[in-house]
């Protein structure tokens, strides 16, 4: 073990507050421990200490992603990701997606452009064991891999392909970019997760060959962060890390910045689009290149505000599009500055990028907003606090600093660079980068509407995979595991014990009201000098008009938008100076204004919030804006399987009659109907301290926050609470199906109406379901993804609500699966309760209970705590309560459970997928003719 080196990350921040047009600096150090050693392999190992919670996070980071491959093996940094997790030689196979889950954990990995990283975040007794599953991961794999499971996993990753990119609208745009942005062999010239041809093609020499290559200690960065004693730590990183082959040197990539000699301008006609986009992407630099931070700064003035003249240009004045977006995308070895517009339905592009050029003529002709770039840095404090506010979080950015920075406490530097920026360095690199540069363009626009695109364009090159009715080799299995000698160990690499039971304490919660009627929850938290609040008031969607679906939600928009004293731009300028943010939006059974700043700010960010709530603007300007906003969104998920899935399926358990048949954000003839005076009598009637809860969750006490709200000035009135009754089930064991030409995957929904989440037994329910579709431990994620092929994941679920909540199985499945997938998951539900067993009753304790140890982490988790006990009338100490109830089930409650509200005979089925390849396939699954529907739900002709 090589030197070690005791640091502290200190972050000298600028503090810039404003009171009357002057502003106040101040130094403030923003610090996080940590311990720095290398193993004698090379390894890099990072250390933090964190006991707020009895929780380990363990973040390893690879230095290879995509830009790695060879030309042919496209997508292989992420495909192995995918292999790593599945078999090791001293772990069972499987274990990795099923075990942590059920020790109460999470796990996952993310491959991009330059690195692949793995985590994991357990409660403090499976220490040991996350070090064994993850070193073994890590080091211990390779012999393991067979021709089967590599099969296998080619299925999982394509079906995530099909998800991600084939079957989502806009899916191709990133591979039409990198295509023509980046020259032929350039590591950035093809995408992250590949080409199905190249996946198919991969094979287990591929796979050996990459490992031998990249899959050294030398190559990686070890991260453990959490409630953990170093020294201990230490030796247990040599006794299960220690023993990792060095592998070969790896050379640190070289920045390879690209220049266009010519713009390009392609166009593609989308099958699911239903929006036109264009995007502008610009060559510029690499990360940690000098230039990235103003580069970063630029993105945020062009677009990041009402003041912002593509905002203003773009939104405001020629009305082309609800948004524009405009940010620098560094990569380890080149960058992009991106302009993105999704426009209005039938809106020409060629008027977007007009408008987009107007917009930067007048940032050249009126450059830098002062007050804008106070606003941009005093948001730096608080995002810095957010972005380490979990371990996890920690784990990240320490583990990404040291491998790609060189240093884990890079975030100083980073902080000191963007402080440090100037007007004029802004305008040089908008001179350097943008004006007058070659860039890469493209139009996106729906089939059949060529004509939106800018004229003059090429048409793009991309390969669509062409929907057939079966494969046959593609129904794989992952086979006999292998046969192999175990690599040579001086420890005992088998499961270690569980370390000493972590125990479970829920935070300390205090509760008030004010004289208003208006009830108060808190939680006092230190460890950052952070506050999140918010006002929660009951009905949201739920007290909407029926013929007026989504006033609530755009009533939330719009009271936003300034005030009765301030314009749109002026609340969001002091919002921004302040580094807080506000928010408001409408649930399906409450309005929330929520709100976070720094401890010192909360004075200042509660009057705005009291201001936004009493003291509507009603600007009919902004509401114009946000109901063609509305209406475009709409019009956007049409293009989504998953969202019609989702919303037909919604439709079809509540019926017509009933407002949560319908969106909380309305439907097309909804939105267009709704007017300012629906707006207006909705907060008429509806917003009243009578019906509100207070939520205030960091490092501020209840006297401070009493003190503020005393002084509340908040009328209080009766409000009627609106009450439906749910239809009766009689669509119980009927099959729907939905159309939805050349889809890739098929949306499958299967599920009947269950409980209420104030229903005595609603907690039973959602232990019963952990076994079925929990996660990636569940039965229908393990059958479906791990042992199929069919998906990339699985689950079922319960909401919970107030109203009525359905039982949910949902997937998304490979088109050419869906008849099988169909069959495993009517099988599955209706033999569930049969085949529940006295070892799932003990798994699923285990798995729920220790789970509860990560369960208040961070100030949102704190705030979520506090709602469960306004909204449902729970005590302070409820998690306690429930754990007995847990520990109390008997298998006999687990199976009742399971009979009363997951009978699969009155489940009803949906299925959304391409009606020519999968229509008679779903006819044989039993349960007659399919019910055809249209994408907004409504019968149509057989």
């Amino acid at each position: 073990m090589k030197l070690t080196h005791i640091l502290s990350l200190t972050v000298a921040i600028l503090l810039v507050s404003c009171s009357g047009g002057s502003s106040k600096m101040d130094n403030k150090e923003f610090k996080i421990e940590y311990e720095k050693f290398t193993l004698d392999n090379g390894l890099e190992v990072v250390l933090h200490e964190d006991h707020s919670d009895p929780i380990v996070a363990v973040a390893t980071l690879m230095h290879v992603g995509s830009n790695r491959e060879k030309p042919g093996r496209t997508g292989f940094a992420h495909f192995f990701e995918h292999m790593s997790f599945n078999d090791s030689e001293n772990v069972p196979r499987g274990a990795n997606r099923k075990m942590i889950p059920e020790w109460g954990g999470s796990r996952n990995g993310g491959t991009w452009s330059d690195g692949t990283i793995y985590y994991e975040v357990v409660p403090k007794d499976a220490f040991d064991k996350i070090l064994w599953i993850d070193s073994d991961r890590f080091g211990y794999m390779i012999n393991t891999v067979t021709s089967d499971a590599l099969e296998a996993e080619k299925q999982v990753v394509k079906n995530e392909k099909r998800q991600r990119v084939d079957n989502a609208p806009y899916g191709y745009t990133d591979e039409i970019i990198r295509k023509n942005l980046y020259p032929e062999g350039h590591p950035y010239s093809w995408t992250v997760i590949g080409s199905l041809p190249d996946l198919q093609a991969a094979t287990i020499d591929d796979v050996k060959e990459f490992y031998e290559q990249y899959y050294g200690a030398g190559n990686a960065t070890l991260v453990i962060a959490g409630d953990i004693d170093p020294e201990e730590t230490k030796a247990k990183v040599e006794q299960w890390f220690g023993e990792i082959r060095k592998g070969p040197e790896v050379s640190k990539p070289e920045p390879m910045p690209v220049a266009l000699d010519q713009i390009k301008s392609l166009y593609f006609e989308d099958n699911f689009a239903k929006l036109p986009e264009l995007r502008m992407v610009y060559p510029t630099v690499e990360d940690y290149h000098e230039d990235m931070y103003a580069l970063n700064v630029l993105g945020q003035l062009l677009s990041g505000s009402k003041k912002a003249p593509l905002y203003q240009v773009v939104v405001e004045e020629q009305k082309l599009a609800p948004n524009a977006s405009t940010f620098q995308n560094s990569n380890e070895v080149a960058g992009e500055f991106v302009f993105r517009v999704r426009a209005n339905a039938g809106v020409d592009l060629d008027s977007v990028k007009l408008a987009i050029e107007d917009g930067l003529a007048r940032f050249e002709t009126n450059g830098v907003d002062e007050k804008d770039l106070r606003r941009i840095k005093a948001e730096l404090e608080t995002n810095l606090y957010q972005g380490v506010s979990t371990v996890l979080n920690k784990a990240f950015q320490l583990v990404t600093d040291n491998e790609f920075g060189g240093d884990p406490s890079y975030i100083t530097k980073t902080a000191e660079l963007t402080q440090a920026v100037t007007a004029e360095d802004v305008m040089n690199v908008f001179n350097k980068y943008i004006k007058g540069q070659n860039y890469v363009m493209t139009s996106v626009v729906p089939s059949g509407q060529l004509g939106l695109a800018v004229e003059g364009g090429e048409e793009a090159e991309v390969w669509i995979e062409e929907v057939v009715a079966d494969v046959a080799s593609e129904n794989t299995s992952r086979g006999e595991v292998a046969e192999y000698e175990k690599t040579p160990s001086k420890y005992d690499r088998s499961e270690p014990e569980f370390g000493e039971l972590p125990l479970l304490k829920s935070p300390e919660v205090w509760n008030s009201y004010l004289d208003n009627g208006m009830q108060v929850f808190g939680i006092e938290n230190n460890e950052l000098p952070l506050v999140y609040f918010d006002i929660t008031l009951k009905g949201g969607h739920y007290h909407d008009p029926i013929d007026k679906s989504g006033v609530a939600s755009l009533l939330a928009n719009l009271m936003t938008e300034g005030t009765q004293t301030k314009t749109p731009a002026e609340l969001e300028e002091a919002i921004g100076l302040l580094g807080a943010s506000i928010n408001m939006y409408a649930g399906s059974e409450e309005i929330v204004i929520s709100a976070s700043c720094l401890a010192r700010n909360f004075d200042e960010t509660f009057a705005l919030v009291q201001e936004i709530l009493t003291e509507p603007r009603w600007d009919q300007k902004e509401f114009d804006r946000l109901k063609q906003s509305r209406v475009t969104r709409l019009k956007g998920r049409e293009a989504s399987p998953t969202a019609i899935a989702s919303t037909v399926y919604t439709k079809l358990l509540y019926g017509d009659d009933h407002i949560l048949g319908y969106s909380s954000i309305g439907t097309a003839e909804s939105a267009e109907s709704i007017t300012m005076d629906d707006l207006k009598a909705y907060y008429e009637v509806n917003f009243s301290p009578s019906i509100a809860s207070f939520h205030v969750a960091g490092s501020i006490s209840q006297e401070d926050v009493m003190n503020k709200l005393n002084g509340f000035q908040w009328e209080s009135k009766d409000v009627e609470l609106v009450s439906y009754e749910l239809p009766k089930n009689t669509s119980g064991g009927k099959l729907y199906f939905i159309d939805f030409p050349g889809a890739k995957q098929s949306v499958i929904y299967i599920g009947k109406q269950a409980i209420s989440g104030v229903n005595p037994q609603y907690n039973e329910l959602t232990y019963a379901n952990e076994k079925l579709g929990g996660g990636s431990s569940g039965q229908l994620f393990q059958t479906l993804r791990i042992e199929k092929g069919y998906t990339y994941g699985a689950y079922a679920f319960v909401q919970q609500r107030t109203e009525v909540s359905p039982f949910t199985a949902t997937s998304s499945v490979r088109a050419n699966a869906t008849l099988a997938s169909l069959e495993i998951m009517k099988d599955m539900i209706a033999n569930y309760g049969d085949n529940f067993t006295q070892e799932d009753v003990d798994v699923t304790q285990t798995k729920v209970l220790k789970a509860n140890t990560r369960a208040f982490e961070s100030l949102g988790a704190k705030l979520n705590m506090l709602h469960e006990i306004s909204k449902f009338g729970k005590s302070p100490d409820f998690m306690e309560k429930e754990q007995a109830e847990l520990t109390s089930m008997s298998l006999a409650d687990y199976k009742e459970m399971i009979s009363k509200y997951m009978n699969e005979s009155k489940m009803i089925y949906l299925v959304v997928g391409d009606g020519a390849t999968q229509l008679e396939e779903v006819k044989k699954l039993g349960m007659g003719d399919p019910i055809i529907l249209d994408i907004y739900g409504n019968q149509t002709a057989q």
